[in-house]
């Protein structure tokens, strides 16, 4: 994990939240919060938290919960928490929690189980934190092609770099849309699969612009494109692309991704 928390430097964090947490992410937030609500937790633990989409979500959602915030990289952590006052924040790696055996009721995940080494063994650091009968709830994408602004990134990339088209999209966060393998994951890490759901939602962004910027030099795709040459050279020709495909001003597009929730076996 310390690999993927190299990968968010700089400004990074920042474009991110101001680029892609709205149009991308909150959608499928509000998703995941209200379901986590449904439980009535009173001590939750956020994983993969970023900037804070899902926090937001799940201080409104759920008001009486003591809320945890945790996100591997302290940039993120540190941005988050001055836009999401409340909850506790947390610099913690995933792979290896710092909290005791059975501290939380609920654990919640927003599209952060991709970047994961291995999921079995997260999953397992899950189990270990939940109570008995507690809950996990997590986000994953569909396929690239289901992801209406993804896929319009994936054509312009591919138009930008013929024959080398970066690999980052379709093998990480789209790279575990597979049901059953997520489910056999979960299960050898010691839990239950109580529901997979897969849930298509709208983003809505400015233009398609501020979505290249986002994913070009707001994502870990940034690594990738900056080994290619001009960073700024390439999100403008990308921008330019999307825009052609997408239309001009506003736009919004279908987003598909899978809501899973586990349970710890016990009462």
């Amino acid at each position: 994990m310390e690999g993927e928390s190299a990968r968010w430097v700089g400004s990074m964090p920042e474009v991110y939240e101001q680029c892609l947490a709205s149009p991308v992410f909150h959608p499928f937030a509000r998703e995941l919060a209200r379901r986590a609500a449904r439980r009535a937790p009173r001590r939750v633990l956020e994983l993969a938290a970023g900037t804070g989409a899902v926090t937001r979500e799940l201080v409104d959602a759920c008001p009486h919960a003591e809320i945890t915030a945790t996100d591997l990289n302290a940039a993120m952590v540190e941005l988050a928490a001055s836009r999401v006052p409340g909850p506790t924040w947390r610099v913690a790696d995933a792979m290896r929690l710092p909290f005791p055996d059975a501290a939380f009721d609920l654990v919640a995940c927003g599209f952060g189980v991709m970047f994961l080494p291995d999921r079995p063994a997260a999953y397992a650091e899950v189990a270990r934190v939940l109570v008995p009968g507690g809950h996990f709830l997590f986000t994953t994408w569909d396929t690239l092609a289901t992801h209406g602004f993804a896929h319009a990134l994936a054509l312009a990339l591919g138009q930008v770099f013929p024959g080398d088209v970066p690999a980052f999209l379709e093998a990480v966060p789209h790279g575990y849309h597979d049901t059953a393998q997520v489910s056999a994951d979960v299960r050898a890490g010691g839990l239950d699969v109580v529901d997979v759901e897969t849930l298509t939602l709208e983003g809505r962004a400015d233009d398609a612009r501020r979505i290249a910027a986002g994913f070009c030099t707001g994502s870990p795709l940034r690594a990738d494109l900056e080994r290619r040459g001009d960073l700024d050279a390439t999100t403008a020709r990308v921008g330019a692309v999307m825009t052609e495909l997408l239309g001009a001003g506003p736009v919004v597009c279908a987003m598909s991704a899978h809501l899973v929730e586990a349970e710890r076996p016990g009462s």
